[in-house]
């Protein structure tokens, strides 16, 4: 009904110190929390004036109820709402999410077997390990292992690299947060934590794709994708390896110059053969100044994930290179691009990386960094995250996101923002910039206009049929849980979008259903950022 009172909420729930909020449509109105065991009030407050909230189609207002730190099950009451909604606060809120968004990078291993304990009911047999052709030639190569890059069985190196460098960040940021084995195969008491097992199985993966003059392999996958119900093992047409590429291997020298450092206390000898991929992929970046663009090549038609663009790799490359080694060549390089002004140094995700260069900067020893190249850095990156702060307080869900910027991965570009302004909470210590990528989590969880939780097995309202080969393939009802959909997405990009969509406002334009690609596939890099975000509030995470 048009005119009927809606209320979101984080579903899975609160923390007890930290901001809560609701959104209630239509005009502000007296509400009330109630203990759910005994039905007693326990505070009372007022929605602030409803806005007419463009990205969503809605007049929405927020409902605080921060003041209320016990932990415990409640119910919200307002006149209007045809039901109370329910309501957890505690401190282990996202304990199990935190857990179920990195074991859902298990699930997209490649090229083994996923067997019980560890993946049933979602077990399947080995694939993809026959080698590779190297496209254009008689060359083969093996390749085997990796992620699964998402709905499809495409392996990227840059979606595999950007997915891996927020994991390692995440590991660096909030170490406590990954104490808790998953488990996996690897895992065992006294070694390495299980996300660091996790990304040393792509890593391992990527190492491969890297040919001996140092340049990187785009990708790696069959040259058509095939249909939504085929399993992994049963995807047997040929592989083939796509043309080098100069911002593959500028993402894979960052992530193995980022790996060689979080390795090096835990295993020293895979950490010198990462360094050593790195330096070898800067050597061929510096043999390569006028950089290789990729396109597909006729004949390949899968993900091409081109670029206009190597730039922004190169700044992230030598930045982590400078970092782990400090060697004065990869600072002057980084000086370089700051000074040109041809690289955005704030933005993160696959496509554009420059951000994890300036993050690699900020975070180098205080002793090795230039400090007024230091703080025009930080400059730049608190200013960004205050442009974010305001579209949040102008939004009446509360989100980083305009109208505008709902596209194909609103999600990802979501949790990209909560990034960055965890990095600037931590960075200036500004708890505004912790609350509002809090806020992100909370959208991410349902506090949005369409009450879904886009994340499959956690909620009241969980996604469930996400764009996902396996998903499809194995009959079984239940998702994967701890995947992340692409979310909400005007751009009617695909046959069931454009029937079903058209018209809804841009943050109202999601449903959960596998032929959507456009709106409901899930990603590496879209499970990455989140685990990111959720690593600050996890198991006492800050």
């Amino acid at each position: 009904m048009a005119n009927e009172i809606r209320l979101y909420l984080d579903q899975l729930g609160y923390l007890p110190m930290e901001r809560k909020r609701f959104i209630l449509t239509g005009a502000s109105r007296p509400f009330e929390v109630v203990r759910q065991k005994d039905g007693e009030p326990v505070l009372r407050g007022t929605t602030s004036p409803a806005i007419a909230d463009e990205a969503s189609g809605v007049e929405a207002g927020k409902g605080d109820f921060s003041d209320l730190h016990e932990p415990g099950r409640y119910r919200i009451r307002a006149a209007g709402l045809s039901e109370d909604a329910e309501l957890v606060i505690g401190d282990g809120v996202y304990d199990d999410l935190h857990q179920g968004l990195l074991k859902a990078f298990y699930y997209l291993r490649c090229g083994t077997e996923l067997s019980a304990p560890y993946a049933a009911p979602w077990t399947h047999e080995p694939c993809h390990l026959t080698r590779a052709e190297v496209y254009g030639s008689k060359e083969t190569r093996e390749v085997s292992g990796g992620w699964h890059d998402a709905g499809d069985y495409g392996r990227y190196t840059l979606a595999g690299a950007v997915a891996v460098a927020d994991l390692l960040l995440a590991y660096e940021y909030n170490p406590q947060a990954f104490a808790k084995r998953l488990p996996l195969p690897e895992s065992a008491e006294g070694t390495m934590p299980d996300v660091l097992h996790e990304c040393k199985y792509e890593l391992d993966f990527l190492l491969k794709m890297q040919e001996t003059d140092g340049g990187a392999y785009h990708k790696v996958t069959t040259y058509h994708f095939c249909g939504l119900d085929v399993m992994p093992e049963d995807d047997t047409g040929p592989l083939v390896l796509s043309p080098i590429s100069s911002t593959a291997t500028g993402t894979l020298a960052a992530v193995m110059a980022l790996a060689a450092r979080v390795y090096r206390p835990w295993d020293a000898d895979f950490a010198a053969r990462c360094l050593t991929s790195a330096e070898a992929a800067w050597s061929w970046l510096l043999q390569h100044p006028e950089g290789l663009l990729f396109h597909n090549p006729p004949g390949v038609f899968t993900g091409e994930y081109g670029d206009v663009s190597d730039a922004d790799e190169r700044y992230w490359a030598a930045a982590e290179l400078f970092r782990t080694t400090g060697r004065e060549e990869f600072h002057r390089a980084i000086r370089d691009t700051v000074e040109k002004g041809e690289v955005d140094l704030c933005e993160l995700g696959w496509a554009r990386v420059g951000g994890y260069g300036t993050i690699a900067y900020l975070r180098t020893e205080r002793s090795l960094v230039d400090t007024g190249l230091r703080n025009r850095l930080r400059e730049i990156w608190l200013a960004k995250a205050e442009e974010y702060q305001e579209i949040a307080e102008r939004d009446g869900f509360g989100v980083v996101l305009e109208a505008r910027d709902y596209n194909w991965g609103s999600n990802m570009e979501l949790l990209n923002r909560a990034q960055h302004l965890l990095v600037a909470y931590r960075e200036d210590a500004n708890r505004r910039f912790r609350q509002t990528a809090l806020e992100q989590l909370h959208y991410l969880l349902g506090r949005n206009v369409v009450g879904q939780s886009y994340v499959t097995g956690f909620g009241t309202k969980p996604l469930r049929r996400p764009h996902y080969r396996p998903g499809v393939g194995d009959g079984i009802e239940e998702a994967v849980p701890g995947m992340v959909s692409g979310g909400a997405n005007p751009g009617l990009q695909d046959d069931y979008a454009r029937k079903h969509l058209a018209g809804r406002a841009p943050a109202a334009s999601f449903e959960d259903h596998e032929l959507s690609y456009s709106m409901n596939e899930i990603t590496i890099y879209w499970n990455s950022p989140a685990v990111f975000v959720t690593s600050f509030f996890a198991f006492a995470g800050e």
